[in-house]
């Protein structure tokens, strides 16, 4: 089978499943993962003959894009603003709406530092790409990373390493930050930062139904669906560590749910932050919030 062949059986095998544009950005990122040939190469190489074992890790590949299985898992990595990143089902895939809070957070932060005792936490880490992309922007920082998943933490430490960064990593939960004073004690005494940022877990369970197969079937449930009622119980956590623990002017910032803006808002009021700012994101939606502690 040639690689033009190849690229007609990858399209028509998945027709009635993607749009044709999605399904063409499928297989590039294929040929350049599986055969190491960018998309112009195989364009000038239509007639290359591809092996049976390549032919075989195609087909495998088109069933698991049937089953709606993301591509991002299926080769294993994704770009976020700018810097590859590795994934895998323990950790939900980056999204362009992330890089938008990365870049609000940088726009107001990147001259502000002027020593190496500027602190940054990232908490729910997942794969690190927020802690990682801050790190790499903002080198004088020194950046921290929390998360309740050790599998999550181990994708991350891949991703430092990926990407020549520092970041130190913190096992905990942030619901117990309250409770549980071993944890929080050792990690944290008369430690101070000037961001805290998260990109919490939001979707109550109940909204399963209203997540598509290919989030719903194997994104980490973990980071997606909290276990209460109440959407915003990460939230109020959060904001509640961040007044404890941000000197005097640091800044808080969220992702959030595009239906909580209102809400979020008033929550950040109740907790004692200043200079509240809810940002839109490039669709118009409210998706990310800052606060400033006096």
């Amino acid at each position: 089978m040639t690689l033009k062949s190849l690229k007609s059986y990858f399209e028509n095998s998945l027709l009635e499943r993607y749009p044709e544009t999605e399904i063409t950005s499928f297989f590039f990122m294929l040929t350049e993962k599986l055969l190491g040939k960018r998309r112009i190469d195989v364009v000038l190489e239509y007639n290359e003959i591809v092996s049976e074992i390549e032919i075989v890790k195609f087909k495998d590949s088109i069933e698991r894009l049937k089953n709606h299985e993301p591509i991002q898992y299926i080769i294993g990595e994704t770009e976020f603003y700018g810097l590859p990143f590795k994934v895998n089902a323990s950790v939900l895939i980056p999204r362009p709406e992330t890089e938008e809070l990365v870049s609000f957070i940088h726009q107001n932060i990147k001259n502000k530092i002027s020593n190496s005792e500027f602190r940054i936490i990232d908490i729910g880490t997942g794969s690190g790409c927020i802690a990682i992309s801050l790190a790499k922007n903002l080198p004088n920082a020194k950046v921290f990373a929390l998360d309740v998943s050790k599998e999550a933490l181990n994708v991350a430490q891949l991703n430092v390493e990926l990407n020549s960064v520092e970041v130190e990593f913190i096992n905990a939960n942030i619901l117990n930050w309250k409770q549980d004073t071993g944890i929080w004690n050792l990690e944290f005494v008369d430690l101070k930062f000037d961001i805290i940022v998260s990109n919490p877990p939001y979707v109550k369970v109940s909204e399963k139904s209203l997540l598509r197969p290919n989030v719903l079937d194997f994104e980490p449930h973990l980071a997606l669906f909290i276990e209460a009622e109440d959407p915003l119980v990460f939230y109020r956590n959060i904001s509640q560590f961040a007044y404890k623990t941000l000197r005097t002017k640091g800044q808080l910032f969220f992702e959030i749910n595009e239906y909580l803006g209102n809400k979020m808002v008033k929550l950040l009021n109740d907790e004692g932050f200043v200079d509240i700012e809810l940002k839109q994101d490039i669709f118009g939606k409210d998706r990310m919030i800052k606060g400033v502690k006096l």
